[in-house]
């Protein structure tokens, strides 16, 4: 097991040898299943409706349980990994998670579903931060840019793949695939960590900060259920809604107090953001993602209600975004170990700009070809911007802090994306009321329930509001430009060799 890692450790001004290949394959078998159940379910939620007999509102918290359950186990990735070690949790997650997907298989009611979901959540949410950390660990900061660009492929696949494999599986499969396809891919995960992940020496001192993991939790779960309500919904007007979103942020801003105080011993060391790197590169990680999730929520819905597409042709017609995606996370990742990350953002930032803008010219019938075009250039902005800046952000730690450093990132990610998504889905639904008088009473998600010939005459204004909703994302994407003028500029050095690990001794 360590021999794994001592390969790696040989080579860390090359490239990326076969132990970070295989370390990198590893984790991204087992993150690629928790991301793509947070779209893959979105597909089946009419079935499962009509499977249960249930409501719309008790079938989301189907996707709401799980999302909060994955989003409250967040903030203990970085403490859970140095006190048990990164394999062992990244094994026991693994198998939470399968569990919890057979269960989710087997489910006999919606109340059964549910709390299976939750179960899953539980489990995924520690795979993908987890997975970071053992990553970034091993590849040291020469390497950061191509180990996180390859950590990155499920993260901006999953919306593309999503849809695809959800829809197909609802139209030729029984729900239950959905949950029972996780099964021999967690089982392959599984074995390949027990084999091939390097072996981490848990570190039996480190107590767990109780009163940190009690404000920061839930305050991360309400403040996302909060948001996610008001994108739903098209505004805070409801008060469990705002009174969520606000509980949450009160959280939150507790935790930061009580962490400034606590100092290392807190669940997430918050003196890393009085680092110029680190904080820069978070807010880049905060601003990106804002824009880009919200963005990539827009194009879909615009495809469901203007041109009223099913959800597997929705799917194919994201494709476009994935190859870009992909095309462009490789040369991303290797310029950002060559050159620094903060022209690699930078221009990058500037193609996503540039992908959006096209969007704002969007009508009832624009040219599939011209949609694609513009969905390939979001897609190359997005995979040259979010992975390169959170590899700065790990460049500017000792190893030793990458752990706790990942759950932050983690929790920035995450709410921005909550904060993104619900502010252009407001934004939609006012420009709908707009375009479309009672429309944006009506709510966006009744909108997407209306029949071709009723909602035919209202194309042009739905694709005006939609044309309108782009402006702001763009100008949402624009404002990441100021810090990551500010990422840093020259190519990362290795660590000081007291922040390196000896020789020998695993990650």
């Amino acid at each position: 097991m360590t021999q794994v890692l001592d390969a790696g450790s040989t080579s860390r001004d090359g490239g990326l040898d076969r132990a970070i290949v295989t370390l990198a394959a590893v984790v991204v078998l087992g993150t690629i299943m928790t991301v793509l159940d947070l779209t893959v379910v979105n597909v089946a939620i009419p079935t499962l409706g009509r499977e249960f007999a249930t409501s719309i509102t008790a079938i989301q918290w189907v996707m709401t349980g799980y999302m909060l359950a994955f989003a409250s186990m967040i903030p203990l990735a970085g403490w859970a990994s140095e006190r048990f070690g990164a394999r062992r949790v990244w094994i026991a997650s693994l198998l939470v998670f399968v569990t919890g997907s057979a269960l989710c298989g087997l489910a006999w009611s919606i109340g059964s579903l549910i709390v299976f979901r939750v179960l899953q959540g539980l489990g995924a949410g520690l795979i993908l931060p987890v997975g970071q950390t053992m990553l970034a660990q091993a590849a040291g900061p020469q390497r950061m840019g191509r180990a996180m660009s390859v950590i990155g492929v499920p993260m901006l696949l999953a919306p593309v793949l999503g849809p695809v494999l959800g829809g197909a599986i609802v139209e030729d499969w029984s729900w239950r695939w959905i949950f029972f396809l996780n099964l021999p891919i967690g089982a392959a995960a599984i074995v390949a960590a027990r084999r091939l992940l390097p072996e981490a020496r848990p570190q039996l001192g480190q107590r767990l900060d109780l009163r940190g993991l009690a404000l920061l939790s839930p305050g991360v779960a309400l403040l996302l259920y909060g948001f996610s309500e008001a994108g739903s919904a098209g505004g805070f007007e409801r008060a469990r809604t705002l009174a969520s979103a606000a509980l949450g942020a009160a959280l939150v801003a507790a935790f930061v107090w009580h962490a400034r105080a606590r100092g290392k011993a807190a669940l997430i060391d918050v003196s890393l953001f009085a680092r110029r790197g680190f904080a820069t590169a978070a807010t880049v990680n905060f601003l990106l993602p804002a824009a880009l999730f919200g963005t990539l929520l827009l194009i879909p819905l615009y495809y469901q209600l203007v041109r009223h597409e099913s959800p597997l042709q929705v799917g194919l017609l994201l494709v476009p975004q994935g190859v870009g995606a992909a095309l462009a996370m490789p040369l991303a990742g290797y310029l950002t170990d060559r050159i620094g990350a903060r022209l690699v953002v930078v221009v990058g930032t500037v193609v996503a700009v540039v992908g959006t803008l096209a969007y704002t010219q969007v009508g009832a019938e624009t040219s599939y070809a011209y949609l694609a075009a513009a969905l390939f250039v979001l897609g190359i902005g997005a995979g040259s911007t979010i992975m390169p800046s959170m590899a700065a952000a790990f460049q500017a730690l000792a190893r030793e802090e990458t752990p706790r450093a990942t759950s932050a990132l983690n929790v920035i990610q995450r709410t921005a994306g909550a904060i993104g998504t619900a502010l252009l889905a407001i934004v939609l639904r006012c420009a709908i009321a707009a375009n479309l008088p009672g429309g944006g009473q009506e709510g966006i998600q009744a909108l997407a329930t209306r029949s071709s010939n009723e909602s035919a005459g209202a194309a042009g204004a739905i694709a005006d509001a939609f044309a309108t909703t782009f402006w702001v994302a763009a100008a949402l994407v624009a404002l990441a430009l100021a810090p990551a003028l500010l990422l840093p500029r020259t190519r990362p050095h290795a660590r000081p060799e007291s922040a390196s690990p000896a020789k020998g001794v695993p990650a």
